[in-house]
């Protein structure tokens, strides 16, 4: 349950900031937070992944809707003692959620925070980004794990 909580707030969370840059600024326009280190640019990304594969609206959705159901999936089959996984999924499916929402309304992505020295991103792709992160440090500790086993066993 606790995963799909995170899941729908990070959905609403995603949804809301972007309804609030497209109430505030125009596509392109952007504001000085802190002076040429961090900026609200409103961005409309019609790519995938910061801006890659131009033009593949359909390719992107339907992308997007199979690594959801997949996440989905993997969510309700994961043991209850595995939190942190369970976590990184829910950050993941969060964030595939929000930006597949855009993609559905909008043909593109909405994007507006930006750092000037890496491309334009959303709240989505935060969500994301640490649950990836969460999934590399989960399977990291699960090989050292099943390494120190093995040796004890030898």
């Amino acid at each position: 349950m606790i995963v799909f909580i995170i899941s729908i707030s990070i959905l609403v969370l995603d949804q809301l900031s972007k309804k609030l840059i497209c109430l505030n600024f125009l596509p392109g326009q952007s504001r000085p937070i802190i002076e040429n280190i961090f900026h609200l640019t409103l961005v409309y990304n019609k790519g995938i992944a910061f801006g890659l594969f131009l033009g593949t609206v359909l390719i992107s959705v339907f992308i997007s809707v199979v690594v959801i159901m997949l996440l989905i999936i993997s969510v309700i089959k994961i043991k209850g003692s595995e939190l942190i996984l369970k976590i990184a999924f829910s950050l993941i499916l969060g964030g595939a959620a929000g930006n597949l929402v855009d993609r559905i309304r909008f043909g593109y992505v909405i994007d507006f925070l930006d750092f000037r020295v890496w491309p334009v991103f959303n709240v989505a792709d935060i969500a994301i980004t640490i649950g990836a992160g969460l999934l590399i440090v989960y399977l990291f500790k699960m090989r050292n794990f099943k390494s120190r086993a093995r040796s004890k066993s030898q």
